[in-house]
């Protein structure tokens, strides 16, 4: 792919329904301290493009490999196949959560604009994305993904310029701030290091998350890379700062939107159908769906992947057809469908909340292994296994007993994740004369990409 589509794609399909409609109501309900969240999502955006883009992209080149699991078993050389299984087992459990959150948003979106009930609007969102997923496959996705990226970015500049001026401008909004005792600034003891740290922490999700990485290993050279880190980078940096602004105008805007009933999630919806044309409100609505959809349809295409190419051909039916093989993909990407189905119909949680989860699970579960398996030479597949189930494991824990609500569940995933990884290593380094060559081998094309 090349530069724009590939810079665009990757962002799109990353921030979701949460950009437009979680992260706006969090800055609704909490003020600026939640911008905590944007800093970090920033901050892990550049790293993950910085760090991971290029040499991801030469690895899988070198390797022959299309998705993670299979890529982990020929970095780590697993002759057992339990990191591509295991691997690809964790990416349909996450996708599945992750899929129903934009559920949950196309839910709230089409309840809003058509004034229907919630799960008649859920049900009317699933199948629009599924006949959607089936209509193309991974090139059709990310080409969709350009437009539609394009299209959330103006939104999220355009509706809040206009609700600015049509609100009074800044002194609106600290008026309402003030009366909601919020504050334009961080301050009192209601922000505390654990909750930076945690808010900040969602940076540290980037390392691991399929339907981004998949991006990278797409690109169709590293000069091309280079030119889609630039363009992501400022696209990143408008759409969340698009988001923050929402939020904030939103408090001056709308009183007490009911956050029990998730309504503080809709701030975005509301915003535009008080401040826009019809015409141009139509557009701007448009931009959320694209946001759900660019992000849904990437996650059940590697979903379908990890079903078909990390397990089906490679553990069931060796010779299956390419007919076979995609039928088996659709009837995966129906059920992963149906799954978040049942899950969006009666929410326990909000988007963010939702999106958190999965996001950290991926973050805790990949992250340390992308890292260790770019940067360590002497990672073993021992090692790469034992750091990917400690750390699910550990975030699944922390999350089922409550301890989310101190620390961000992704933090002692992650860690637990490295921890592991770093004591195996200790007793069993990698030894595989293929794989150490291997490696060797992509840090001398990378040091020549340097130099040219």
């Amino acid at each position: 792919m090349g530069a724009w589509v590939t810079a665009l794609s990757a962002q799109a399909s990353d921030m979701s329904g949460w950009l437009l409609m979680g992260l706006p109501g969090a800055i609704y309900l909490a003020g600026i301290s939640n911008i905590w969240i944007a800093v970090g999502l920033f901050i892990g955006t550049v790293l993950n493009w910085k760090l991971i883009s290029a040499r991801l992209r030469i690895y899988t080149q070198k390797t022959n490999t299309i998705t993670l699991p299979c890529f982990f078993e020929k970095r780590f050389g697993d002759p057992t196949g339990l990191l591509r299984i295991i691997s690809a087992i964790i990416i349909l459990i996450f996708f599945t959560i992750y899929a129903s959150a934009q559920l949950v948003a196309a839910g709230k979106l089409f309840e809003s604009t058509f004034g229907i009930q919630y799960k008649i609007a859920v049900i009317i969102g699933a199948g629009i994305i599924i006949i959607y997923t089936f209509l193309g496959g991974f090139l059709a996705v990310c080409w969709t993904d350009l437009f539609q990226g394009s299209l959330m970015v103006l939104a999220l500049i355009i509706v809040p310029v206009v609700a600015y001026f049509n609100i009074g401008g800044i002194g609106a909004i600290r008026e309402a701030m003030t009366h909601s005792q919020k504050s334009l600034l961080p301050q009192g003891n209601g922000v505390t290091f654990l909750m930076i740290t945690s808010m900040m922490a969602w940076g540290l999700g980037y390392f691991g998350q399929p339907h981004i990485l998949v991006r990278f290993m797409s690109a169709k050279s590293l000069g091309k890379l280079r030119e889609s880190m630039t363009i992501a980078i400022i696209w990143v940096f408008l759409s969340l700062a698009g988001a923050i602004v929402i939020g904030l105008i939103g408090i001056g805007m709308f009183d007490n939107l009911n956050a029990a009933e998730g309504e503080h999630e809709k701030v975005f919806i509301y915003m535009i159908n008080k401040v826009m044309h019809p015409w141009l409100a139509g557009i701007m609505l448009a931009a959320i769906l694209s946001a759900i959809m660019s992000t849904i349809d990437s996650q059940l295409l590697v979903s379908s992947s990890a079903l078909t190419e990390d397990f089906y051909q490679k553990a069931i039916n060796k010779n299956a057809s390419q007919r076979e093989v995609v039928l088996i993909g659709r009837i995966c990407v129906i059920i992963i469908s149906t799954i978040a189905l049942v899950l969006a119909l009666r929410p326990d949680e909000t988007i963010l909340m939702i999106v958190a989860y999965a996001w950290g699970g991926f973050g805790a579960a990949f992250g340390p292994l992308i890292l260790f398996g770019l940067f360590c030479r002497r990672t073993s597949w021992q090692s790469a296994l034992a750091g990917m189930v400690t750390g699910t494991v550990v975030l699944v824990v922390w999350k089922q007993v409550g301890l989310s609500n101190q620390l961000y569940e992704i933090v002692p995933g992650f860690t637990a994740n490295c921890l592991a990884i770093v004591l195996v290593n200790h007793f069993i380094k990698q030894k595989d004369k293929k794989v150490l060559k291997q490696y060797d081998e992509v840090i001398e094309v990378i040091s020549v990409k340097k130099q040219s």
